[in-house]
């Protein structure tokens, strides 16, 4: 049986801060502009962080039996190595991990929206629909005959659930009513998603494009890959500041523009290093897009 540690490195616990960045962000927006803020909302923006983690944790987990299956974890992929391919993971035991961890996502989400949510029945059907979509998606990315990883829809997939359902799904719960401005964070949220994910597809170009995993950087190019990740990036601040002057945010909310100086530097770094050896700026965009989020809700809610 594998052992715990392993189980961990399965889960990937790097890309998870990202994960839960959404829901805090989500959260930071309702406390701000919602009068709700007691015990419920809390639980709200907890049980959306748990869900919002275990989507993560089994996307990652199918992405480590799908990708091992189709032979496109080979000894010639850079990046750490993934348990099943180092065999510290049977195919058995990865199939009982993925269905213990979907099982806990539909227990997390079910509790959120039917225990703490407070949904009428039509809203309870729409986030249940959600939810297992949600759930859905992160199997199939790389999981089937036919999964969209493999067809440069990730980004897409990345872009709804961990953007958009993360922020503004995370805001609507919390918040008794929807603001609809509340998609410019929600869509920065999005990119800065699809700035981890492409650093992940720029670091496994060679080996993806030889195995037959078209990724968006495969059919774009690294070229072009680049070029789309600094939009990504761009595209993130500018929306946040939009959000600002649209809710006439005070002249310090507009500080954590200074943040975009770890981003530019990544930057100028990604640009200069060779797709094997960006590895280490996968954590570091995810470290700077959770300390984004912090710093951001913090000045919104002075």
């Amino acid at each position: 049986m594998a052992k715990f540690k392993t189980w961990i490195k399965a889960a990937r616990p790097r890309t998870v801060l990202l994960s839960f960045s959404g829901v805090l962000l989500g959260g930071f927006l309702a406390y701000k502009t919602g009068p709700s803020t007691g015990s419920g909302t809390l639980l709200c923006v907890l049980f959306a962080a748990i869900t919002a983690v275990l989507l993560q944790i089994l996307s990652n987990l199918a992405n480590d039996y799908g990708d091992f299956k189709k032979g496109t974890d080979s000894a010639k992929r850079v990046g750490p190595q993934r348990e099943m391919q180092s065999g510290a993971i049977t195919e058995q035991e990865m199939k009982r991990g993925l269905a213990i961890t979907a099982g806990l996502c539909l227990v997390s989400g079910a509790l959120l929206i039917f225990v703490f949510a407070g949904l009428t029945w039509k809203e309870l059907s729409v986030f249940a629909a959600l939810g297992i979509s949600a759930v859905l998606a992160a199997l199939l990315y790389t999981l089937g005959k036919r999964p969209y990883g493999y067809r440069g829809l990730g980004d897409l997939y990345c872009f709804l659930f961990f953007g958009w359902a993360a922020v503004a799904g995370t805001y609507y719960l919390s918040a008794p009513w929807f603001d609809f401005s509340v998609f410019l964070p929600a869509t920065a949220m999005g990119f800065l998603s699809n700035a981890v994910l492409n650093i992940n597809n720029m670091r496994d170009y060679e080996n993806d494009k030889a195995s037959g995993k078209n990724s968006l950087v495969v059919k774009l190019g690294l070229k072009k890959a680049f070029v789309y990740h600094s939009l990504l990036i761009g595209g993130a601040f500018v929306c946040l500041t939009i959000y600002l002057v649209l809710h006439q945010a005070a002249w310090y909310s507009y500080l954590f523009l200074l943040l975009s100086s770890l981003f530019i530097k990544d930057l100028i770094t990604i640009k200069k290093t060779k797709p094997e050896s960006l590895d280490p700026f996968l954590g570091r965009q995810v470290k700077h897009s959770f300390l984004l989020v912090v710093v951001y809700g913090i000045l919104l809610l002075f």
